[in-house]
């Protein structure tokens, strides 16, 4: 199994700035695909980014372009999304998600993972 810890969540006013960390189990953390998902009360998940094991190529949902940056640290097991210029509407919880599969650009944003964390909250104030 395959167990994902999301810490870094909290209060930040409109323009700060998070860095979320998700800690993954497992000897194989390289080989996994991770992404970032999140959720507002009343609204579906949704897609925030993603980062793939065997290219490295990095995907963004279009509302957090510029403002988010997924990245990993193979040696420490880890995924960071750290996120800047926060707005209220990123206001959320935030979900680490690992797969073994092969990214796709439409696989990560349709949300094919079979692990997933606990959740970490954001709020953002204005």
């Amino acid at each position: 199994q395959v167990q994902l810890v999301e810490s870094g969540g909290g209060l930040v006013q409109a323009g700060g700035s998070l860095r979320l960390s998700c800690a993954a189990s497992g000897p194989t953390f390289s080989r996994y695909t991770m992404g970032w998902f999140r959720r507002a009360p009343g609204k579906e998940r949704e897609f925030v980014a993603a980062i793939a094991w065997n290219s490295g190529i990095a995907y963004y949902q279009d509302s957090v372009k510029g403002r988010f940056t997924i990245s990993r640290d193979n040696a420490k097991n880890t995924v960071y999304l750290q996120m800047d210029s926060l707005k209220p509407e990123d206001t959320a919880v935030y979900y680490c998600a690992a797969d073994r599969r092969l990214a796709t650009a439409l696989s990560v944003r349709r949300g094919d993972f079979g692990f997933w964390g606990q959740g970490t909250q954001v709020t953002v104030s204005s």
